[in-house]
């Protein structure tokens, strides 16, 4: 993701936190360091939880992926095997009989 937006992100959050909580924080710390931003986004949910404000709860997790801070997902399970081929022509079980 690119710095700008991770910016935007982190901007966005410190309004929601100021407005909501009066919590002041620091954009351009929260878009560079991840423990930092780790810390932010704990402090987002619990105000999001306590105060029933899912916004912040959902710009947190915004900020959570942009920063990287999710565990990685799980590996694409392997592709089902292919069926066999059909064989050409009708099926010759049910050809010149009464089902």
């Amino acid at each position: 993701m690119l710095d700008s937006e991770k910016l935007a992100i982190a901007a966005h959050l410190h309004v929601l936190l100021r407005r909501i909580t009066g919590r002041v924080t620091d954009t351009e710390w929260m878009a560079g360091n991840k423990e930092y931003a780790a810390a932010i986004v704990r402090f987002a949910r619990e105000k999001a939880d306590e105060e029933d404000r899912p916004e912040l709860a959902e710009w947190a997790y915004k900020l959570e992926r942009a920063m990287g801070l999710l565990p990685p997902a799980a590996p694409p399970a392997a592709p089902a095997p292919a069926a066999p081929p059909a064989p050409d022509g009708p099926d010759p079980r049910y050809v010149g009989r009464l089902r």
